[in-house]
């Protein structure tokens, strides 16, 4: 990465793929998607600092639980 290339991150991957699934879902255009990720340097490559995020689709209520588990603590 010297020369001034750089790569995706798995999580940056993870995010291009967020998205393309929420721009197929919703029948949405992907470009303004990720034109709107804000991406910075880390050890594993480039990653999005605000990757997309889930939509909970069933009618229920999201819970504390389910928050908890979301963001892995």
């Amino acid at each position: 990465m010297s020369n001034g290339t750089f790569k995706l991150s798995n999580q940056a991957l993870g995010a291009v793929m967020m998205a393309l699934q929420e721009s197929l879902l919703n029948e949405l255009d992907i470009v303004p998607i990720l034109k709107g990720f804000e991406l910075t340097q880390g050890e594993e490559g480039l990653v999005v600092t605000n990757p997309p995020t889930v939509r909970v689709s069933n009618n229920q209520a999201v819970t504390d639980e389910d928050l908890t588990t979301m963001v892995g603590e």
